[in-house]
């Protein structure tokens, strides 16, 4: 597995030479009920991206944009959100930026809160021609800190979830809480911030999810890399002088 965040320039140049394709997580800081952490989605999108990676020696895994749009869980502590505006122009720069080295981009994203402006960043980016696509994964289950995001948690970090202060928050279906959550976001409607009820949540039910989603994204990362081959979009970029930490780093691109 590459990480951009442990590998030096020269090796990152042959990576994109070999046809890497770049995968940014991209979560949020917000609350995530009284027993999951405040970076559940941040740690959720990093996950998903490293277990796809282990799968694809040609998919490098950028930090993560730990920041996002997250209005809608205002008035509980430790939300920290940036916003539509600021997270869509974050995102836009971002793939801009990445395309001059890798033949295309992945924004992986999963927070579902993200949406609009990563749509939004996406279609800026793409009528501007640049090779970026968006990607969320598909866990289903209960809409926020219920048993699905509590089983993922359960499986990769389980020393970080409080069990003993679980406990159900509202459990209605996204269409009978949107009209209550766009007027007054998910504090008007659940008061420990649980949309769900993480209650049932297992280890091995967040593993399965966590597989599922990883093959998804590993998927599409090599359709999208054999577009960008069949099309002849390259990024060529100076490899500079031989990099004496490729022995060490174990480079798993072909010579």
């Amino acid at each position: 597995m590459t990480r951009l965040a442990d590998t030096a320039w020269p090796s990152v140049a042959r990576l994109a030479n070999a046809g890497a394709v770049l995968v940014v997580p991209v979560g949020a800081c917000e609350q995530h009920g009284p027993h999951l952490p405040v970076t559940t989605d941040a740690d959720l999108a990093v996950a998903v991206a490293e277990a796809a990676a282990a799968i694809d020696p040609l998919l490098v895994v950028a930090p993560v944009v730990a920041y996002g749009s997250s209005g809608e869980h205002d008035g509980f502590a430790g939300t920290l959100s940036i916003g539509r505006d600021a997270t869509e122009q974050l995102l836009v720069e971002l793939g801009r930026s990445a395309v001059g080295t890798f033949a295309h981009v992945v924004l992986a994203c999963a927070h579902g809160g993200n949406a609009a402006p990563l749509r939004a960043a996406l279609d800026r980016l793409t009528g501007e021609g640049h090779p970026v696509t968006g990607w969320w994964p598909r866990w289903g289950g209960d809409l926020h800190a219920g048993a699905t995001e509590t089983s993922l948690m359960l499986a990769i970090a389980p020393e970080r979830v409080r069990r003993d202060r679980a406990a159900p928050g509202d459990r209605r279906p996204l269409h009978e809480l949107l009209p209550e959550l766009e007027v007054g976001g998910v504090r008007s409607v659940s008061p420990n911030g649980v949309l769900g009820d993480p209650s049932g949540a297992r280890a091995e039910d967040g593993w399965a999810l966590l597989r599922e989603a990883a093959a998804d994204l590993s998927r599409t990362v090599a359709r999208l890399r054999d577009g960008a081959a069949a099309a002849g979009r390259s990024r060529p970029v100076d490899r500079g002088e031989p990099d004496p930490e490729d022995d060490e780093q174990g480079s798993e691109v072909p010579a």
